[in-house]
């Protein structure tokens, strides 16, 4: 007769450390049996293409081999959560389930499906929060259940919540109860599909820089920690968009996979801090981080549709240009223009770019140059971000096209100065750009401008060898300020309270103003 099982159900948070959900499948002497479940409601409806699958697979397969080194094991399933609950609650006997709490709205959905069936079987349901540092409903609940729509009164209520709860330690080891039999230890039917069984193709990977998984994620955790004074001086903005090695933490896909805590992460910087006397403060510092990622999981929380423009009561709605061919450019990396591709490749290749890599290719795509929608852009982000995360990716294309949170829209990147500050050289468009490389420096960001002599001695003739630039920036961004002032003034659904929000202080970082006569 098959004993009595204690299921904890991996989604997010796929580590040991600071899973309170884990912990608590654990507070009776039965045996733990942790399930992760491939659902194809993914795979029809959120884009994730072969460096994410990649990050996942690798995470899966870390996490499987610590669950083996404290007694247990990763049970894999493929199918419908509702199917595989219904068939394991029978099969395993099954007391009780815990799990991490999620926002999303197919989480939500999901998991209150699940709990009807738990308790049609007289199955324990526990839930946990981890995946962010405070409970989003505390959070609303101290703003009257309404959600926050500036980053400083996101700051001012979590402030009045206090610290966020302390990380709970990893369990070490199982009692001989809670173990798996070496029967199902050995057995390769609840094995982790291979890439190639999930269909992706492998042929598309690009070189993995940032492999997944906790134990890679606390080492890298654990790296940045030890530069202190690094931690204690970190202004976001000031960091470098265009640098050959990351210029930030690149910590956000560990964290959007929840390979590491963020509650462990934040308490692990504050004790960094407290040591200084002087350190940056929110919202430039990595704390400062945090609580973005924060404000963004509150007020998802409580908006339908925030990842659309229609029927998203915090968006401005704008009659946004809709050409597929302007898009497919900019996703593949031809626009002509060699800093916007040369960060459109990096992402493609890699699955990561910094912050402001990212605000630029966003106003390109949107209010800046192109005038495509947002939403399109947040597709592409979903597939190609090893952090893409719902909320985050739908939050930050709203501020970066001007239709929520953000709204000086007259303030535009230059495809062109913006790169160009950071990287007079050009060693980053030579790396990914190379149609370009061999172009003298002064054309390598406007190669319109080096005569055709120039373009044939460096191999790199317009329209041949790399294309023609999609559209004139410095005839088309005034008129599409203007467009978008004119959204502005149609639309009624702006909440007065941000449009006077000093921007000043935010993490954003929005191009420089410029001097009269600059050139754009």
């Amino acid at each position: 007769m098959s004993k009595a099982t204690a299921v904890h159900w991996f989604r997010k948070g796929l580590r040991l450390h600071d899973n309170p959900a884990l912990v608590a499948a654990l507070k009776s002497e039965i045996e733990l049996r942790p399930v992760y479940i491939f659902d194809p409601w993914y795979e029809k409806n959120v884009l994730c293409g072969p460096n994410r699958w990649r990050f996942l697979h690798q995470s899966l397969t870390d996490l499987d081999k610590s669950l083996r080194d404290i007694g247990s094991r990763l049970f894999v399933f493929r199918g419908t959560p509702e199917e595989v609950f219904t068939s394991l609650f029978s099969e395993w006997k099954v007391q009780r389930l815990t799990f991490e709490i999620d926002i999303e709205p197919y989480a939500l959905e999901r998991d209150e499906q699940i709990i009807k069936i738990a308790r049609q079987e007289d199955v324990e349901v526990i839930q946990k929060i981890s995946h962010t540092l405070y409970n989003t409903e505390l959070v609303l609940k101290a703003n009257m259940d309404k959600p926050p729509l500036t980053y400083q009164k996101l700051v001012s209520l979590l402030q009045s919540l206090g610290e966020p709860p302390e990380a709970v330690a990893a369990p070490k080891e199982l009692l001989s109860e809670q173990r798996v039999s070496s029967k199902l230890l050995d057995s390769h039917d609840y094995d982790i599909p291979t890439l190639e069984d999930l269909g992706v193709d492998q042929s598309q990977l690009g070189p993995c820089l940032f492999p997944g998984g906790e134990t890679e994620g606390l080492a890298r955790l654990g790296r940045c920690l030890e530069r202190k004074e690094w931690i204690s001086t970190f202004e976001k903005p000031k960091t470098i968009p265009n640098s050959l090695s990351p210029s930030t933490t690149v910590l956000s896909p560990y964290i959007r996979f929840g390979c590491v805590s963020s509650r462990l992460t934040y308490h692990k910087i504050n004790e960094i801090l407290k040591v200084y006397k002087k350190h940056s403060k929110p919202p430039v510092s990595l704390i400062g981080q945090m609580y973005w990622r924060e404000f963004y999981y509150v007020v998802a929380s409580a908006t339908p549709n925030f990842d659309k423009m229609i029927g998203n009561k915090v968006c401005c709605a704008v009659p946004w240009d809709e050409n597929p061919e302007f898009v497919e450019k900019w996703a593949q990396a031809q626009t002509g223009y060699p800093f916007i591709d040369a960060c459109m490749r990096q992402l493609r290749q890699e699955g990561w770019i910094h912050h402001l890599a990212r605000h630029a290719v966003a106003c390109f795509l949107t209010r800046g140059d192109l005038y495509q929608s947002w939403e399109v852009g947040q597709k592409v982000f979903e597939e190609l971000l090893l952090d893409a995360d719902w909320a985050l990716n739908a939050g930050n294309w709203m501020w970066m096209s001007a239709s929520a949170f953000y709204h000086q829209f007259y303030r535009v990147y230059s495809p062109v100065a913006f790169g160009k500050k950071t990287d007079v050289l050009g060693q980053y468009i030579r790396k990914y750009v190379p149609e370009v490389a061999k172009l003298p420096t002064e054309y390598l960001y406007e190669p319109w401008k080096a005569s055709l002599a120039v373009q044939k001695g460096a191999k790199c003739v317009l329209g041949k060898d790399y294309p023609h630039r999609i559209i004139i920036h410095e005839d088309v961004y005034k008129n599409n300020i203007g467009r978008l002032s004119a959204a502005y003034k149609a639309n009624k659904l702006l909440a007065q309270e941000t449009l006077d929000e000093d921007d000043a202080s935010s993490s954003s970082s929005p191009p420089p103003k410029r001097k009269k006569g600059a050139k754009k």
